[in-house]
């Protein structure tokens, strides 16, 4: 088992369930606030901005307990950033980087968010919201990707992502020509982990700031993966940290330019605060060449990571227990891909996990699920009704 991901004790858990049934998110508070303390405490030879990635989960008392903390935050959508108006946080704390062209751009830029432009249309938008010219950011697809699944590489030829950054030039014209001025660049690879992938990430980066004089801030987006079972590898943040701040001081050495650092984790600093849990409804079988299922009272309605991208958990049996059988853990709704044990990367296959003897009534503990659990969630399927969310 994950030994990053026990931030959320049994006890708690237990706690929590005695006073609300299952299925129930729990996020723990502490290991918010640590994870965050973590980032703000780096040091990068021209300064750091840490933003939260708001997509990985939306809970107004984790946009507090990180607005606290310091952190200001990243939006990929106009609703997100009007969202985060609502809860107080001011304008100028908020990038918007968003797939889709802002509903209500002018007065997002009213507010004094932070305009990412992520296509030349975008571009265009931006100019006509600012007759009178102004500072914005964009951001370009640099070519290099990297994630665990195709589904999570944010960036390369298969990603719609940004600007392609052969287009870089025609972006600056335009500004030029619409008193726009670039000084920010953002990129994104995907859920990266190896150092050296981000060496080359950030050394691409660094490569088209250069031909952007004006960039002052580059964005190296998130990503940031972390660990959440056995075998897979998690970020080491000062290891990635060590290597941006080489390469940003050599290109500070070679151009006279020194880049501010910005980065916008959203799983790396809720994943592990966070899990759900679901109680064993009905146990089932195939016979006995077949299958042992775990029925349980959540699902993709709750938690699409498994579903999607064939996502890894640690699960734990709350119950009596006793000698580990195999099981396929599924979810409750009328869909046959509604399974919590996939196959490592292959949302098509399911694989067994061992788990102590399992009786219905029992509850599942499916671990790091802070992060693109309760956000991604398919809301509304098959009129189940959401887990509730608490903190502790």
């Amino acid at each position: 088992m994950n030994s990053e991901s026990q931030t959320i004790s049994l006890d708690q858990i237990r706690t929590v369930a005695a006073e609300h049934p299952a299925p129930f998110y729990v996020y723990s508070s502490a290991a918010l606030a640590e994870r965050a303390k973590a980032l703000t405490s780096l040091h990068l030879p021209f300064g750091l901005t840490v933003r939260y990635a708001v997509k990985a989960n939306p809970h107004p008392e984790i946009i507090r307990i990180f607005n606290d903390a310091g952190l200001r935050f990243d939006a990929s959508s106009s609703y997100e950033a009007a969202n985060l108006l609502g809860l107080g946080i001011p304008g100028n704390s908020i990038s918007l980087s968003s797939q889709q062209p802002a509903h209500n751009l002018a007065e997002l830029l009213d507010e004094g968010v932070q305009f990412v432009a992520t296509s030349m249309h975008q571009l265009e938008l931006c100019a006509a919201a600012l007759p009178r010219g102004g500072k914005i950011g964009l951001r370009v697809n640099a070519g290099v990707g990297s994630g665990h699944s195709n589904g999570t590489t944010t960036a390369g030829r298969a990603a719609s992502f940004g600007l392609w950054h052969e287009y870089v030039e025609d972006a600056l014209k335009f500004a030029r020509e619409h008193n726009l001025v670039i000084d920010r660049l953002h990129t994104h690879i995907g859920s990266g982990a190896d150092p050296a992938v981000w060496g080359k990430a950030i050394e691409t980066s660094l490569g088209i700031a250069e031909r952007m004089p004006d960039v002052t801030t580059l964005d190296m987006g998130g990503g940031y993966k972390v660990m959440r079972a056995s075998g897979e590898q998690e970020t080491n943040i000062h290891d990635v940290a060590a290597v941006f701040s080489e390469h940003l001081q050599a290109f500070a050495n070679k151009t006279g330019r020194q880049l501010h650092l910005e980065i916008e984790p959203g799983t790396w600093l809720v994943a592990h605060a966070g899990a759900l849990v679901a109680e064993i409804v009905d146990i089932v079988d195939t016979g006995r060449e077949g299958f042992t299922f775990l029925r349980t009272n959540t699902g993709m309605n709750d938690f699409m990571r498994p579903t999607l991208y064939g996502a890894q958990h640690d699960i734990e049996l709350i119950g009596e227990g006793g000698e580990p059988q195999p099981y396929i853990v599924v979810g409750h709704n009328c869909e046959s891909g509604d399974v919590l044990t996939t196959a490592p990367g292959d949302p098509e296959t399911i694989q067994p996990r061992l788990l102590p003897k399992a009786r219905i009534g029992d509850l599942l503990v499916i671990r790091d699920t802070g992060a693109y659990g309760a956000s991604l969630r398919v809301k509304g399927y098959n009129a189940f009704p959401n887990a509730h969310e608490f903190l502790v």
